[in-house]
């Protein structure tokens, strides 16, 4: 990927994404992330995620990580999708059953030719919910 070439957000064909495009993606979920009530129940609505994300992906060579604390605890619960040398996104406002949805982003990502999650196809939690693009080191300017 030329780091100076723009981005746009466009399409990608996810019937054909392969075991080693997947194996570039990482969905990183907040385990320490609480529900709507603010409970410290155990296990967190984060830990009840990243299982939900896990079964999802269990077909797929997708890594599933969770990480104690994303930072964005006023969005509740947040997952992160990571593809070497593409943007990271960041999401929020998740429920325990959007671990299919981040699949989903992650397929898309795999398959995308430009480093970014399509919009067409993208689950309506990951609009609703992104909180942030973060872009790869190699692309800063300074």
């Amino acid at each position: 990927m030329d780091q100076n070439s723009s981005f746009s957000a466009g399409t990608a064909d996810n019937s054909s994404a392969d075991s080693e495009a997947l194996a570039g993606v990482t969905v990183i979920v907040c385990a320490s992330c609480r529900d709507e009530t603010g409970s410290d129940a155990h296990p967190r609505a984060g830990e009840l995620l990243a299982e939900d994300t896990r079964r999802a992906a269990a077909d797929d060579n997708i890594r599933v990580r969770t990480v104690e604390c994303l930072g964005n605890c006023k969005r509740r619960l947040s997952a992160a999708i990571l593809r070497d040398g593409c943007w990271s996104y960041v999401f929020g406002d998740l429920t325990v059953a959007s671990g299919a949805d981040l699949v989903t982003g992650a397929k898309l990502f795999a398959t995308s030719t430009d480093g970014l999650i399509p919009w067409r196809g993208r689950p309506d939690s990951l609009k609703r919910g992104l909180v942030a693009r973060i872009p790869p080191l190699d692309m800063l300017k300074d």
